[in-house]
């Protein structure tokens, strides 16, 4: 089974202290690229979350977002207090008040208003700084959101299969009709090639050396026999790597940069209207097989 690079999972379960959310979306990328968005309080599951990742897919951009939703009754947020802080802005205020010879008292509520006395911490973290997601946790709805992303690439990849081989099929024929008409390009040549000949042998006398020479040229500069076979047998490849399964994206994309250097030497070498005709409508096929194979893992 081939895998698109493209898919979506999401999953969701909840902890005693908290419910835990993860959504996971992969688009195309030549290497794996894995992207996390954890809350800080689980920044350090962050290592193990990204080898999760790893260990299941090959290939794609992977943009992983986790929310931590706190179970009902706990607490949202907390209040930190900095006693010594507090405590440093009253003397002060007393010694400045003292010095300028202002009466005063400091109240409570100057106290909290002062910068750094009072703060709000994330509630997602106990008294000893674990997070309330227990990795466990977090593994498992992970991986529940990581099957549903690799379900959804591998039903694509079946699709993008079933068109490839549609497209194989197309571009096989296409190299069958230049098969077909490569023997009477050559006949062709050769006429053409012999009416030359006759036409200077009866003029002045000349080197038949020669003529013999760039013949053997010509014909091995137009001979187009090799690369219809390296083309067949990139075909058969191609057929056999969608066969075989897995992440084949890489071999695949490879293979169609052969089929299209062997068709464009066809093209090249064609100095036949019908030949180069299938030499251009075979590269039409490729570029649309090459368009599908980058979506694959």
């Amino acid at each position: 089974m081939v895998r698109s690079m493209t898919g979506f999972g999401r999953a969701e379960l909840s902890g005693e202290a908290a419910t835990v959310t993860v959504e996971a979306r992969s688009v195309n990328h030549r290497h794996l690229d894995v992207a996390l968005r954890f809350p800080k309080s689980l920044a350090p599951l962050e290592l193990d979350a990204r080898r999760l990742v790893q260990a299941r897919l090959e290939r794609g951009r992977v943009d992983v977002t986790l929310t931590l939703t706190q179970a009902p009754g706990g607490a949202t947020a907390r209040v930190r207090i900095d006693d010594a802080l507090a405590r440093e802005y009253v003397a002060r205020a007393r010694e400045l008040g003292g010095a300028l010879g202002l009466g005063g008292e400091v109240t409570l509520a100057w106290i909290l208003e002062r910068p750094g006395v009072a703060r709000l911490e994330e509630g997602s973290e106990t008294e000893t700084g674990e997070a309330a997601a227990p990795w466990p946790l977090v593994a498992a709805v992970l991986g529940k959101a990581l099957d549903e992303l690799v379900a959804r690439r591998a039903a694509e990849g079946d699709r993008l299969a079933a068109e490839l081989r549609t497209r194989l099929a197309e571009l096989a024929a296409t190299v069958e009709t230049m098969a077909v008409r490569a023997p009477a390009a050559a006949a062709r040549r050769e006429a053409r090639l012999r009416e030359r000949l006759q036409s200077l042998l009866a003029g002045p006398a000349i080197d038949e050396a020669r003529i013999v020479t760039e013949a053997a040229i010509w014909a091995d500069k137009t001979d187009v026999t090799e690369e219809l076979a390296r083309l067949g047998v990139h075909l058969g490849e191609f057929l056999a790597l969608l066969d075989k399964g897995g992440p084949v994206g890489r071999p695949l994309d490879f293979l169609a940069q052969e089929l299209n250097r062997e068709i464009n030497t066809v093209g090249a070498k064609a100095d036949d209207l019908e030949l180069s005709q299938a030499a251009l409508a075979a590269k039409g096929v490729l570029e649309k097989i090459r368009e599908q194979v980058q979506n694959l893992e």
